[in-house]
């Protein structure tokens, strides 16, 4: 039997770190991370969200001016 980890660091309440073990835990925690900054971006009103695989197993969930309010970006990190 093996267990999965995911691993969250929150370095301020505009950017969400995560960190998986498995695939399996990924749709669920960035889609509970998004849902985490919305209420942020609901407050700024001047962004949306972007969603950002920066290695495999590891996201960054950020407000960005850049994003359209009300929208949510992916991007691969090169």
């Amino acid at each position: 039997m093996t267990s999965a980890t995911m691993e969250r660091q929150t370095t301020d309440v505009r950017s969400i770190h995560l960190t998986f073990s498995t695939a399996e835990e990924v749709h669920d925690g960035l889609d509970n991370a998004v849902k985490e900054l919305i209420e942020a971006a609901v407050e700024d009103g001047n962004c949306g969200i972007r969603v950002t695989r920066v290695e495999p197993g590891a996201y960054t969930v950020a407000l960005d001016e850049s994003v359209p309010f009300g929208e949510t970006y992916e991007d691969i990190a090169a």
